[in-house]
């Protein structure tokens, strides 16, 4: 079976910064592979263009740039806020706010966004909202393990269902 829309895709994969010679930046094996419902929209589109077709047990490799993956370094994506927004029982939450944490926030409309703090000057919180990997070419390289057709219930909700553990939930809600 080739990978196309709807069916369930199971593959390993080395990701690296640039080039197969790149930083690794993450590495997934056949104990826990990465497993996606294809054409779900849930991938960045250079993933998914680069895996069409292909069928258990072919390899790949590519690169994607950064445009096409995660999206170029913005600017004016690093803000900064008011240490006054991150006082929790009226003082400063020092052990929250350390350089380097991640912070989930909401904006005016109730979207939520992750920052990663990047300083902390005085009463001003320097935080980055760009996605980690933005400004990032990246390189792929793996084997596809699994293909199947997915399962009405997962085409309903978009996502896969692993029902194979704990308590048979897939953990999403939809009590399927």
């Amino acid at each position: 079976m080739k990978i196309e829309k709807n069916t369930v895709v199971s593959l390993t994969y080395k990701l690296t910064e640039s080039d197969d010679n790149g930083s690794i930046i993450e590495e997934v094996d056949e104990k826990q592979p990465f497993v996606f419902l294809y054409g779900s929209g849930n991938l960045i589109p250079g993933f998914e263009n680069n895996v069409k077709g292909l069928s258990l047990g072919d390899s790949f490799a590519f690169g994607i740039n950064a445009a096409d993956a995660y999206g170029t370094y913005d600017e004016n994506g690093v803000v900064e806020l008011q240490a006054s927004l991150f006082h929790h029982e009226g003082k400063f939450d020092e052990e929250l706010c350390k350089v380097g944490n991640i912070i989930p926030m909401r904006n005016e409309s109730g979207q939520q966004f992750n920052g990663k703090i990047k300083d902390i000057k005085g009463d001003v919180v320097v935080m980055d909202f760009n996605h980690p990997l933005a400004g990032k070419d990246l390189y792929f390289k793996g084997k596809v393990v699994d293909v199947r057709m997915a399962s009405e219930d997962e085409l309903n909700h978009g996502h896969i269902h692993d029902h194979g553990e704990h308590d048979g939930s897939c953990g999403c809600g939809c009590d399927n």
